[in-house]
């Protein structure tokens, strides 16, 4: 190895190397290294942004940021830290392949419709009376439903009520502009007018997985509203029995048409983690990101401790040991890239080999508070 080290140090190599740049070329012996690693090294770091913080910021920006003046959308997004110096998209990543953020509409805002080839998913964290309109339809959002906007249809949000409502967006920026794939487009009046009866698409799922036979056959989105009150039933009937090892009571917003994710490269789950549960550590290829909706708990990535409670936002990177511990009865909701590792077969997990599925906590995060 030495040996090896020394060849590559050399006076011809190193001339060599600088000789071929000149002609936009490259050395691969340099390069095998940083180009193929022996498993998944993100730069996406482990991170907690605690509500406080962000109703604080959202507070602040609500007296100086409206649809109409400074943007679109007042959102403000999660910059995982590790990412932030990569370019020329980590400025705005949440993980290496999605992004995510926190929104606020206020009563009498509308945010203009648009589309792009980004897929969006909305959460539902607090307030009532808005609606987004996708494809036409009006989608009133209240807190706990679950939100699609896939990509290539037109959405925008408008707020006929009276209180404030906070929700949370999660695209996948990062990859479609990775791979130059960007497309967008202004609707071409301020928001786009109704074409079918207000939640159209959940009326007609009003019984749950019992679809209309319309849909037998795949469309992109034959349900665009998930409503709380049907997550929480099937969760309460998964409570009756033993909770998955490593994920507590997990369900998954699937596309009734197809049987596949809710969004084709964002899936999104919601979890219950009963009082008590502690959950054996495990790493998976796929990264996650984590909305605390009820609850509070704490998380161990790599060694590290991370406390949570109801508003909070975790995210966990690719191929980081992670365990869950709920102090009282939580709800997680969670988006990630599962679609996209698998899409690529990527994905792979394991179960942490050690003290019985449990890591040993060497340090503790301290959260930045305004």
């Amino acid at each position: 190895m030495a040996e090896k080290m020394e060849f590559f140090e050399s006076k011809i190599v190193q001339d060599f190397n600088r000789e071929i740049e000149q002609y936009h070329l490259g050395p691969l012996w340099n390069a095998i290294p940083d180009l193929m690693h022996k498993q998944p090294t993100p730069a996406a770091v482990p991170y907690l942004w605690k509500w406080e913080t962000l109703h604080a910021k959202l507070m602040e920006a609500r007296e100086i940021f409206t649809p109409d003046r400074g943007g679109e959308r007042r959102a403000i997004y999660f910059q995982n830290p590790g990412l932030k110096q990569r370019q020329p998209w980590g400025w705005a990543s949440t993980t290496h392949s999605l992004y995510a953020a926190v929104q606020l509409i206020l009563p009498g805002e509308t945010a203009p419709s648009h589309r792009h080839t980004q897929s969006a998913l909305r959460f539902i964290m607090e307030g009532e009376g808005a609606y987004s309109i996708v494809q036409g339809e009006r989608l009133f959002m209240e807190e706990g439903d679950f939100l699609i906007t896939p990509k290539g249809l037109w959405h925008g949000h408008a707020h006929p009520g009276d209180t404030p409502m906070i929700w949370m967006d999660c695209l996948d920026i990062p990859t479609i502009y990775s791979i130059a794939g960007t497309f967008y487009e202004n609707y071409p009046k301020k928001i786009e007018q109704p074409s079918v009866p207000d939640n159209y698409t959940s009326q007609r799922y009003a019984g749950g997985l019992v679809r209309p036979i319309s849909d037998r056959y795949p469309k992109v989105a034959p349900l665009g509203s998930y409503k709380w009150l049907q997550t929480l039933a099937a969760l309460e009937g998964l409570s009756r029995f033993e909770p998955d090892p490593y994920d507590g009571f997990a369900v998954e917003y699937i596309n009734p048409s197809n049987g596949h994710t809710a969004n084709p490269t964002i899936a999104a789950w919601m979890q219950k983690l009963p009082s008590g549960f502690h959950s054996k550590a495990h790493r998976h290829t796929n990264s996650v990101i984590y909305q605390v909706f009820k609850g509070s708990g704490y998380s161990i990535v790599n060694g590290v401790r991370f406390d949570w409670s109801k508003g909070d936002f975790l995210v966990i990177p690719n191929w980081a040991w992670h365990e869950h511990v709920a102090n009282e009865d939580s709800f997680l909701f969670s988006a990630s890239d599962l679609p996209i590792m698998e899409k690529f077969d990527l994905q792979q997990e394991e179960g942490y080999p050690e003290n019985a599925g449990h890591q040993i906590v060497t340090d503790e995060f301290k959260p930045l508070l305004p």
